[in-house]
């Protein structure tokens, strides 16, 4: 699965014999099929894979927000920032993303539930939860495609800025949109510390 992520990561390329994948992976030919019954599996498996750790990301740093329009807007601005702390992840979204925007993975569910949060409380605009997941979905890949392709622009700027567009597309009043989507994300969840051997 790992060798298969770094594959999708550096080309997207997914003609890569199942030799070469298990090399990469340090296992043996026959091994592979213990797991896998054809490559297309294992790289679906694989993006499938990075969507939920992408949005298990999201949980554990967004946790506690109850406001779905801020949920929305942080989960635009942690995606730029995520370019940079996890490129590997993220080039697995940015090209194999919007095959499965509507796929039943974690990400997806994650999304749709705050949309539909968003809707039950009138946060937004009553509208249809897949249209506005479509909406939602086009929109973050293209700002993690920007994020790529023009390194040199300040990504968190365009995050902000995209997240106050997608928040008044949703309905959310201009002025409210905007000051959301300024929020200061929430601090990091630090790792925890090992502990030193007894006599250290």
């Amino acid at each position: 699965m790992r060798a298969a992520r770094q594959i999708l990561a550096e080309t997207g390329d997914t003609s890569a014999s199942i030799q070469a994948i298990a090399e990469r992976a340090d296992v043996g030919f026959g091994s592979f099929y213990n797991h896998f019954d054809s490559k297309t599996e294992l790289f679906e498996a694989a993006v499938v894979d990075a969507m939920e750790e992408f949005g298990q990301n999201f949980d554990e740093r967004l946790a506690g927000i109850d406001d779905p329009a801020e949920l929305v807007a942080a989960g635009f601005r942690l995606s730029a920032l995520m370019a940079d702390s996890h490129p590997e992840l993220m080039q697995v979204l940015r090209r194999r993303g919007l095959g499965h925007i509507h796929s039943d993975n974690g990400l997806v569910r994650r999304a749709l539930r705050d949309i539909e949060a968003g809707l039950t409380s009138g946060r937004f605009t009553p509208l249809d939860p897949v249209v506005a997941l479509t909406a939602l979905g086009g929109t973050l890949l293209s700002l993690v495609e920007m994020r790529f392709a023009r390194p040199d622009l300040d990504g968190d700027k365009a995050a902000v800025n995209l997240a106050e567009m997608v928040l008044r597309m949703l309905g959310v009043p201009p002025d409210d949109a905007h000051e959301v989507a300024r929020r200061p994300l929430p601090a990091p969840t630090s790792p925890a510390t090992p502990a030193r051997p007894a006599g250290r």
